[in-house]
């Protein structure tokens, strides 16, 4: 009986129209081509995910650490002469101007000790420019211009040889208002870091990024950002600094505040695979200062000579070896001049060898 009924509605319904069935069709091709592109689309940003992992992977990021003036800028500046870009006239003019203003509040410093020492004037007459240059300000983030800096050439030259040292105006070139900084003079130059610096150079076809973070005690928590993908950390020390203070506070011994930020460094769980390398920086003024200053003075525990560069050497990287509470892994350590270009390109080639070959290890782990 169901089966008469179909029949008979099946010849009692209208004929369906020719064509009709057309785009249904045609809707199916539209969204079986829209299934197509979307599967294209799909697999050319997975290509590009896949492209972006392997450039990831194989990117070597360092992070530049340390307490405040342990040499970190320098070190990125070298970095840049060596396999970097050269410095361009804009960056020529902004370390004039940064080097003008360390001129002068270098000189600065000079006169108040000299003052709070009781030191008495060479010349009487310096005493005049010695209060001149004491009244110099500059506003946070204005550059001296030349000329305004040639006010201060006659002060600077006279108090510079009252000191003794040298004569400075023998260097009067420098103090032209064509005066263009050499490599060496933006080395020597001194700006504190504020914020994040970054530095990207390619050696033998591997990426290598370089980060900077200012090492005051105001800077440290913007470490944190620059966590993220380390390959290494390079901690930066001035290692002449043991009868030094801090300038945030004027108490705190400049080594002993090193070794507790390398101490809560190398003892992070973050950084477990992360290999960490200890450059104990200026070393050319360790040298000196351990002909004239006892670091017994400063650390009791010394042992050893400590008019001997190769005993303060050695208790200085002792120092820093015995805050490391996991001593599975070697500690690698340098002594490094930072201003020094020779002997950073020197010491970087074996420290990248042994990023490169820890990364390696990181990456067939993964």
């Amino acid at each position: 009986m169901s089966g008469v009924v179909r029949t008979l509605s099946r010849c009692l319904l209208p004929a369906e129209a020719p064509g009709r069935g057309e785009p249904r069709r045609e809707g199916k091709e539209r969204s079986r081509d829209s299934e197509r592109e979307a599967r294209r689309r799909s697999r050319e940003i997975d290509a590009m995910l896949a492209r972006e992992r392997r450039a990831v992977r194989r990117l070597v990021k360092i992070l530049l650490l340390g307490a405040g003036e342990s040499g970190k800028s320098t070190f990125l500046k070298q970095m840049r002469i060596i396999h970097g870009r050269e410095f361009d006239q804009k960056a020529l003019l902004e370390f004039r101007a940064i080097i003008y203003e360390n001129m002068v509040k270098g000189c600065k410093v000079l006169v108040d000790a000299r003052d709070k020492l009781g030191i008495p004037w060479q010349y009487t007459e310096n005493e005049k420019h010695g209060m001149f240059l004491m009244a110099f300000e500059n506003k946070a983030g204005m550059p001296i211009e030349p000329a305004t800096f040639q006010l201060y050439v006659p002060a600077l030259s006279a108090l510079w040889r009252d000191s003794g040292i040298k004569e400075a105006f023998s260097r009067r070139s420098e103090y032209q208002l064509n005066y263009f900084p050499s490599k060496q003079d933006i080395l020597l130059a001194r700006k504190a870091t504020k914020g994040i610096v970054e530095h990207d150079f390619i050696i033998k076809k591997i990426p290598f990024k370089m980060v900077d973070v200012g090492g005051q005690r105001s800077q440290r928590q913007k470490w944190f950002q620059c966590f993220d993908g380390i390959t290494s950390i390079l901690f930066m020390v001035s290692s002449s600094e043991y009868d030094q203070v801090l300038m945030e506070d004027r108490r705190t011994n400049r080594l002993v505040e090193s070794m507790n930020i390398f101490e809560t460094i190398v003892n992070n769980k973050l950084f477990f695979n992360v290999s960490i390398i200890l450059f104990l920086n200026k070393m050319d003024l360790l040298v000196e200062k351990v002909k004239t200053v006892s670091i017994k003075k400063y650390f009791s525990d010394f042992k050893g000579d400590p008019h001997r560069l190769e005993d303060v050497q050695r208790y200085l990287v002792q120092c820093f070896d015995r805050k490391r509470r996991n001593r599975s892994k070697p500690l690698f350590h340098h002594f490094t001049t930072a201003i020094d270009t020779e002997n950073i390109r020197f010491v970087f080639h074996a420290v990248k060898d042994t990023i490169l070959q820890e990364n390696l290890k990181d990456i067939m782990l993964q």
